[in-house]
């Protein structure tokens, strides 16, 4: 049986542009595609912290070290700059494979600075 998990995300990016008539798409720093594990292409979820949007797009590259997190095409229509957003890849893998998987997990801040890089996500507490 395949299951689909999380590969890797970049958690709490701040959207720099929104660029109707470009090509559409995310653009995403290199330096952060390559941290992250995504690939120029891959389809990536885009989860709109801030206005609660949900989309699908896929990542092209944009200027390493520039920070960018451009939203293009008709996805410029679901953002906002400075919008914060979450952007998540999957993988399909077995159950086996599943068992052993670390997603690669980043971490940035409201100038898409890394803040930290991991793999695990701590156990939610309940409220006390």
């Amino acid at each position: 049986m395949q299951i689909e998990m999380l590969k890797c995300k970049l958690h709490m990016a701040a959207v720099t542009q929104a660029e109707l008539w470009y090509d559409g798409s995310c653009a995403i720093d290199e330096d952060l595609v390559e941290l992250a594990g995504l690939r120029e292409f891959e389809k990536i979820d885009i989860y709109n912290v801030s206005n609660g949007e949900r989309f699908h797009t896929y990542v092209i590259l944009a200027e390493r070290g520039s920070g960018i997190i451009s939203m293009n095409g008709a996805a410029a229509r679901r953002v906002q700059v400075g919008d914060r957003i979450i952007i998540a890849s999957y993988a399909q893998m077995t159950e086996e494979q599943a068992d052993n998987y670390k997603p690669k997990l980043v971490y940035l801040d409201e100038q898409n600075k890394v803040e930290r890089s991991t793999n695990t996500i701590p156990v939610q507490l309940a409220e006390a």
